[in-house]
């Protein structure tokens, strides 16, 4: 289990010496000792790396999938959310607003913001009919896509303009951006102090 969690080389020194991450880890190793059905972890990864963040998902992944091992697990990050849970309950000032499966929940998503890196600086967003585009900077854009819209209408735009697409990505994560959604348009009492939990 220490090597798992990247704590082997420390097995011999002291908890205090270890750093903020190496604590978050422990403490899992602490929770996981006696091989528990369920784990309960309250922002696990609040504080530590990116990629110390991605190996710890990693692991409660295989403790879930391998060992069966149930995890509630609250979070500020909505992007750990996604991707670990198969079930959420929107917390907002200690009520539950929303509970259901993260595939439903997407289901509800109508817009997904993609950023569309450039292969040269432009001067201006170009106009593209029936979609919402904005210059993040000289070389990178921002399109906004609803629901029955097709991002190739986007690029076949573009490449008519003469202007060239080297890389595309979701500008959030879907859940943040469902999160972000639901905020703005007022359709459920959260606020950007709302808890996810999974």
């Amino acid at each position: 289990m220490l090597s798992d969690l990247g704590l082997w080389d420390k097995r011999n020194g002291s908890a205090r010496m270890l750093s903020g991450g190496m604590k978050r880890r422990l403490m899992i190793a602490r929770a996981l000792m006696h091989r528990p059905r369920l784990l309960i972890l309250d922002e696990p990864t609040a504080g530590v790396d990116i990629e110390l963040r991605r190996s710890m998902w990693e692991y409660m992944r295989h403790i879930n999938e391998v060992e069966g091992t149930t995890i509630i697990l609250t979070t500020h990050y909505l992007e750990e959310a996604e991707s670990l849970c198969r079930h959420v309950g929107i917390i907002n000032h200690g009520r539950i607003v929303r509970d259901t499966s993260v595939r439903d929940l997407l289901a509800e998503l109508n817009t997904e913001t993609f950023l569309l890196d450039l292969a040269h600086p432009i001067e201006e967003a170009p106009s593209i009919d029936g979609f919402e585009v904005r210059q993040v900077d000289g070389a990178q854009l921002s399109v906004m896509v609803h629901r029955g819209q097709r991002l190739n209408d986007v690029f076949e735009a573009l490449g008519e303009q003469g202007i060239e697409v080297m890389s595309m990505r979701n500008r959030a994560n879907r859940l943040e951006e469902m999160f972000v959604s639901m905020v703005e348009e007022g359709q459920s009492p959260i606020d950007r102090d709302t808890e996810v939990r999974g």
